[in-house]
Order: C-alpha cells, then structure tokens, then sequence
C-alpha cells in the first residue's frame, strides 16, 4: 500500500485565489465530444485557469494525474466516465490533491454518488459555483491487487459480463444496462453454469471461502440500471473505513433468479441470499484462484483482466474530492 503523503495546507486547499485545474478528458467517453470538451473548458477558465489533456490510452488518466500533482496543479478535473474518474484516482492517491469529476459517461456511479449533477451543463455550472466554496473532504477507496476503486470491484462472473460489453463499445452507448443484462445472462449461461473459475476468499481469522464470484462494496452503491440504484450489499459507505465484500459459493440457474432479485430491489440484500457468504467490515483479505485459471476482475465498471492472487484492501481518507 501507498505510504501516506504529509497534510495537505487546509489554508491552500480553501483559499478563493484562481486555482489551477488539469482537466483530464477522455474522448472516447459515451458523452464526450470536441465541441462538449471546448464548452467545459471555456467555461471553467472563467473561473479558473484550466489546462485540459486529452487521454490516448489505457492507464494513461492515471500518468496525467500523478503529472498535474507534479506540476503543482490544485486539482484534477475529469471528464469521461467511471473508468476515467478511477484511473485518475489511482494518480491521487495519499497525494493532497483534491479529484473533481465531472459527468462525459454512460452510468457516472462515482458522480451521482458524491452528489454531483448528472447533466454535464449542470454539473460545470455547479463546478463554477464551488470556487466561491471550495471545500475538499476525503472519502475512503478500496484496493485489489495493484488498483485502487472508488466505489466497487468484483472477480469472477461480474468482472466477465463487464468484459464482454467492453468489446462492443457500440452496443454498450446504444444500448446502455439493457446490453449489459444481455451479456450477463449470455456469459452466465456459456461459462458459469458448467465449469467456472473457482476461487477463495481468505480472510485475516483465518476462515477460507470457497466460491466462484466475489464482490466488493465501498459505497451504498455497487452500481446503476439506468436511474435505479443498484445496493447489492447494505451498510456501506464513502467514509466507513472498510468495505463490505461478498461470495457467490455456486453458479447453478437456480441462483440466478434470487441473485437478480436482490440486485434490481433496493430494500434488499444479497448477503442475505442462501448461496451468498456476505463480509462486512472487510479491511483485508487474499483472493486467490483454486484451480489455477485467471480470475477476470474488474475495478469501479472497468475490466482490468486476470489474476490468480490479489490482495484486497482499503485506504481510509485516501482520496480528496471536491463536489
């Protein structure tokens, strides 16, 4: 884990002098295109002075990050969606730079969950008013392996649907949640139902649990449907300190149906469901692949890939926000 970055100066991280922005956009994001990216950045320099810098690739949010910290900026604004908005978290981390994310994706969970308007008109108008009120504050972030997520992170079916809808980035905009229930109950069907990859959660008492999926929660919730939440697990949060995590101990059909259940219904949760074994208060744990294939994982919506052993964490106050 990262070690810790001294204190930032509250004084600079308040004070109503013109800050610096870096506004990292991605313009392959399913809202964002030239004439919007112009539109938010003529409209910050208003208030701010504002260098924008276009992503190229995977992982590269997260080297313009660690370079606007470098670089002295006073923080890092993204515009694209969730994957964008967590690889520039895994540049801030522990740095006292402050993340402000702004809406240019298809579901925008981080966003919507620090209370940032989902309109991006909105949401930059909303931005220009926080110069006047600049208040940062810190919101815990979840680790599996080598990334740092914001909000959830899953190994096994979760992180394969995820997968599948990255592959067809047209369908994905088209199409939105309706494609990702698609490629859920087809990959669910092809690869989970007969042989899927197992694996095992090992927790700090010792206690080992054998499954074929794993989620976990740093936030109330895992993610959207369209505008409905979806709260697979209950009790957590931005700034709980830990993280809630689950096990998934057998892919049968007969499952699926209860599993789907508890992820469109709010008021219920999936700990509670007979084949699921719920963790919450989750600071450390192994997860490790038991029969030696890769365990697809995903990080806050993003595929990351394969591994056959991660270590799962959790960094309270590691992220600074403004929103």
């Amino acid at each position: 884990m990262h070690a810790s970055a001294p204190a930032p100066d509250a004084s600079a991280l308040t004070s109503s002098r013109r800050r610096r922005l870096t506004v990292v956009v991605n313009p392959n994001a399913t809202t964002t295109s030239p004439r919007l990216r112009s539109l938010v950045v003529h409209a910050l320099s208003h208030r701010f002075d504002v260098e924008p810098v276009d992503t190229e690739g995977p992982r590269h949010a997260t080297e313009l990050a660690r370079a606007a910290v470098e670089s002295g900026a006073d923080a890092v604004v993204t515009l694209g969606g969730d994957g964008t908005v967590n690889e520039a978290a895994n540049g801030l981390i522990d740095s006292g730079v402050p993340l402000v994310p702004l809406p240019g994706g298809a579901t925008n969970v981080f966003h919507r969950l620090i209370g940032m308007p989902g309109d991006i008109i909105d949401a930059t108008e909303h931005m220009l008013s926080l110069a006047d009120r600049w208040e940062p504050r810190a919101v815990d972030v979840g680790r599996i392996g080598d990334r740092w997520f914001t909000f959830a992170a899953g190994v096994g079916l979760d992180a394969s649907v995820v997968d599948r809808v990255d592959q067809r980035p047209n369908l994905k905009a088209r199409f939105g949640p309706w494609f990702y229930t698609a490629a859920a109950v087809a990959t669910f069907n092809r690869h989970y139902v007969r042989n899927p990859p197992q694996l095992v959660l090992e927790l700090p008492d010792g206690r080992e649990l054998p499954g074929v999926t794993a989620i976990f929660q740093n936030a109330p919730e895992f993610t959207y449907f369209a505008s409905r939440p979806v709260r697979l697990l209950h009790g957590e949060a931005l700034d709980t300190g830990h993280l809630s995590g689950a096990v998934l101990r057998h892919s049968r059909p007969t499952v699926m149906p209860g599993v789907t259940l508890r992820a469109l219904v709010p008021s219920l949760d999936l700990g509670r469901h007979r084949a699921v074994e719920a963790v919450p208060g989750l600071t450390s744990a192994v997860i490790r692949s038991t029969d030696d294939r890769p365990l697809p994982f995903q990080v806050d919506g993003d595929f990351v890939g394969g591994t056959t052993r991660a270590e799962i964490g959790v960094r309270p106050g590691g992220l600074l926000i403004v929103a």
